[in-house]
């Protein structure tokens, strides 16, 4: 009886289907949301990468022109 009852609360299937439209709305939203977002931190991940990469070659023409000289 009680499981029936909690189970209740989280099941819901209504009858009249156009109810699922808002639903399908906002979860679009949130997923086109998510997807821009992850392409943000892969854009910015690549940029951060490049200017390590960068850096790192600095240094290291700097310490073989100490090594040299």
């Amino acid at each position: 009886m009680f499981q029936s009852l909690v189970m209740s609360l989280f099941l819901y299937f209504p009858e009249d289907k156009s109810e699922y439209i808002p639903a399908a709305i906002t979860f679009f939203i949130f997923f086109i949301g998510a997807l821009v977002t992850m392409r943000l931190i892969i854009v910015h991940s690549k940029r951060e990468a490049k200017k390590a990469k960068e850096l790192e070659d600095r240094i290291r023409k700097h310490e073989l022109n100490q090594r040299n000289s």
